[in-house]
């Protein structure tokens, strides 16, 4: 069968665009149906009634999440989805805190690199290496919390505490602070992921008004007496830098946040499911750890912890002979490119030798590639190297709830994940 004959056939086994809404909850957590018919159908995907794209195939986002000119990331997320309401949060932040203002992955080049700097001298790859072992010794004391039960609330005792814990510490606070990020990082992504009623939309930013001013005091404090954490890197002025404002320091947190952990908390939470799902691989891990990377690979590609980020179009542009308008809001959808059958063959297969897996697009592309992906790749390495050492014959604990994951337009959260597991050997 020829390439025109499969995509045919392809096209005639799929569902119709009809049957599938964006912002469906059903749809947000298994959303590869709607993957396999975007492809099939309608590579580039207007959302009926708004004016919103989302790009699906592979190829077209390479080049457009490496064109920043035509696709920026400068846009005030607070409106994206909020419409109106969203001038009200942004007036609350205005008045009580402060503002958003473009920085990091929210600013294109060439605003872009000098946050770029600040952040990749703090999570460069020596500095990376010089956590492995508090990496490891951290992952061994969650586990040895719940070892002897034979069961665990996966979500809570590891997933979420082992990342949280680190970035806490990344950034100079404590440990133990991490349950307060998570509470930060729920509300910072929620009112970019879902339309919350206005009510709703002024806790949001009541909440992240307090989050900013516990962050003034906490850099005022390292103004003063500056320690070697990231915090005290942000405040610092370098030769011919300008410091940063207030503004720009609340947001670099505000990214680090919601973005510092929340990618490894899912990629965790799906790579054990996985193993459960596929008990052979976690069996031929076990056995021959050069399969690791492979495994790490192929679940970012296979279940994408990141499914889609935002872009605006700054002018019309054609995409797959689609005119995308001026000030469109687009959808980079990461996961959709990851099951692309066109760069990946047989995208519904878990395959762990997958020759080409390492390609996923999970951290993003071009200038906004994810600046924290050395250190998730290290933490979720650790990770699964010491599962797999003390812990083996995984099953479900409990009946996943349905849907499995939390509504959201960018993120893929499961709700929870309860496993059971016999102790190994020492």
């Amino acid at each position: 069968m020829g390439s025109k004959e499969a995509g045919e056939a392809l096209s005639e086994a799929v569902q119709p665009l009809e049957k599938f809404s964006f912002f469906d909850n059903e749809v947000q957590s298994d959303p590869y149906e709607f993957y396999r018919t975007l492809h099939a159908k309608c590579p580039v995907y207007k959302v009926p009634d708004k004016d919103l794209y989302i790009l699906s195939k592979y190829e077209d986002l390479d080049k457009a999440l490496r064109n920043y000119r035509s696709f920026s990331n400068v846009m005030e997320r607070a409106t994206l989805l909020q419409g109106e309401n969203g001038n009200v949060f942004k007036a609350m932040l205005r008045e009580q805190g402060w503002e958003h203002v473009p920085t990091l992955q929210r600013a294109d080049p060439p605003q872009h690199a000098r946050y770029r700097k600040i952040i990749d001298r703090a999570f460069n790859v020596r500095q990376v290496r010089e956590l492995q072992p508090r990496l490891e010794s951290l992952a061994n004391e969650l586990i040895d919390k719940f070892i002897d039960r034979g069961e665990v609330d996966f979500m809570e005792e590891f997933a979420l505490p082992f990342p949280g814990m680190i970035v806490a510490e990344l950034i100079g606070l404590e440990a133990k602070d991490y349950q307060q990020f998570r509470a930060w990082s729920a509300n910072l992504l929620s009112y970019g992921t879902t339309v919350l009623p206005l009510e709703e939309l002024k806790a949001a930013a009541r909440i992240e008004i307090q989050m900013q001013h516990f962050f003034a005091g906490i850099f005022e404090d390292r103004k003063k007496h500056p320690r070697e954490d990231l915090m005290s890197a942000l405040v610092m002025a370098y030769e011919g830098e300008a410091p940063l404002s207030m503004e720009e320091l609340q947001n670099l947190m505000h990214q680090l946040i919601s973005g510092g952990y929340e990618t490894v908390f899912s990629a965790l939470t799906h790579g054990l499911w996985q193993m459960i799902r596929f008990p052979e691989v976690a069996t031929d891990v076990r056995a021959d750890r050069s399969l690791l990377p492979g495994f790490i690979n192929e679940s970012l590609r296979w279940e994408s912890p990141v499914q889609g980020l935002w872009r605006i179009a700054t002018g019309d542009v054609e995409v797959s002979g689609t005119t995308i308008p001026k000030g469109s809001l687009c959808n980079m959808r990461f996961a959709a490119g990851n099951r692309d059958a066109a760069m990946f063959p047989e995208p519904e297969k878990f395959d762990i030798r997958r020759k080409n897996a390492a390609h996923n697009m999970s951290f993003s592309r071009g200038t906004h590639f994810c600046p924290g992906a050395a250190l998730a790749r290290a933490e979720l390495t650790v990770a699964y190297n010491v599962i797999l050492d003390r812990m083996e014959d995984f099953q479900l604990g409990a009946p996943l709830p349905s849907p499995v994951h939390s509504p959201g337009a960018t993120q893929f959260s499961m709700k929870e994940l309860k496993v059971k597991f016999r102790k190994r050997a020492a």
